[in-house]
């Protein structure tokens, strides 16, 4: 997988029949500026959209997140929160996975090529395309575990 372009998303997307609308665009620009280890839900993208005096509305972001899900240009990720996250589906060697804290939702990314051997290894047996790798450890940090032992 090579890092996405407007130009790459829009030969894609009109392989597919679609086309790159200046809202799509737009929210791909967002993600590849964010910093490494951001995330947005579909709510932040929309407030910072808002702030940037973007007009798009939250269903269209809704709509988008999804597609680009989809495509494997982001990576859909359960963060622990109740809500969607998503990031940029950076290649190889940038693929990384997530350890959660289930009490502050604080998130450390890290790599680990064997999961990614894995995946793929796996997919290739079955006759699948892989589009992405993630794995999502939920566990207690050590703050939250102090926090939790009695005194």
């Amino acid at each position: 997988m090579t890092a996405y372009t407007a130009a790459s998303l829009k030969a894609e997307l009109n392989e597919r029949g679609w086309r790159l609308t200046p809202q799509r665009e737009v929210i791909l620009h967002i993600f590849q500026e964010l910093p490494q280890g951001e995330h947005l839900s579909a709510e932040d993208l929309y407030e910072r959209l808002e702030a940037e005096h973007e007009g798009i509305s939250l269903s269209t972001i809704y709509r988008t997140l999804k597609l680009m899900a989809r495509m494997g240009i982001l990576r859909e990720l359960e963060l622990g929160e109740g809500h969607k996250h998503y990031e940029l589906n950076q290649p190889y060697p940038h693929h990384h996975h997530h350890l959660i804290c289930v009490r502050c939702n604080t998130t450390i990314e890290f790599k680990n090529d064997s999961i990614l051997k894995i995946g793929a290894k796996t997919a290739q047996k079955e006759g699948f395309h892989l589009l992405d790798c993630q794995l999502t450890i939920h566990a207690v940090c050590p703050k939250c575990q102090r926090a939790l032992m009695p005194l």
